[in-house]
């Protein structure tokens, strides 16, 4: 019988992460439209919008990952309506996508009126970075789709990150 040279063998670690559902990172915020959030309109300012939406996107990530995530892409925000001075917005996020790294995820945010019926005013997919102590990227867990609509945000959030990588390639 051969002996075995323990300098052959290396040791690794092996990490197993188990898979997370779209609802277990399902994040919601309400935010109530106040004076310094107006702009010259009368409007809610879609960069203190755009802010509240990243806040939200930030912590649905980091809800899957378990880790501090940076933003990296902002795809398709659109702007259906305004927002007025005292009217309640409710920011919804959940997770459409995940990679290697990276998460794609969606957040719908409607104004709340007093009867409590929500309107759309934007819908917005945001990209985000699982990051390490190190600052570096590191692997997220992935994510168990449980039903046909979870399936069909997967299958066009596919297409949008081949047209993200599209996008990089030709200098955007």
């Amino acid at each position: 019988m051969r002996e075995l040279d323990e300098t052959a063998f290396t040791e690794r670690t092996v990490v197993i992460m188990e898979a997370k559902t779209v609802s277990d990172s399902r994040t919601v915020q309400h935010r109530i439209v106040m004076y310094p959030d107006i702009n010259g309109f009368g409007r809610l300012f879609g960069g203190k919008l755009l802010s509240w939406i990243d806040e939200v996107a930030g912590a649905t990530a980091r809800r899957h990952c378990g880790r501090d995530a940076t933003t990296v892409a902002i795809d398709n925000t659109y702007f259906k309506s305004g927002v007025y001075l005292n009217d309640i917005v409710v920011l919804i996020g959940k997770l459409t996508y995940v990679g290697n790294t990276s998460m794609e995820v969606r957040i719908d945010t409607y104004r709340e009126d007093r009867e409590g019926r929500r309107y759309p005013i934007n819908r917005a997919y945001f990209v985000m970075v699982c990051m390490g102590d190190d600052d570096k990227p590191m692997k997220v867990p992935p994510l168990l789709l449980e039903n046909d609509g979870e399936r069909m945000e997967w299958e066009t959030a596919e297409k949008r990150r081949d047209l993200r990588l599209h996008r990089r390639q030709e200098g955007f």
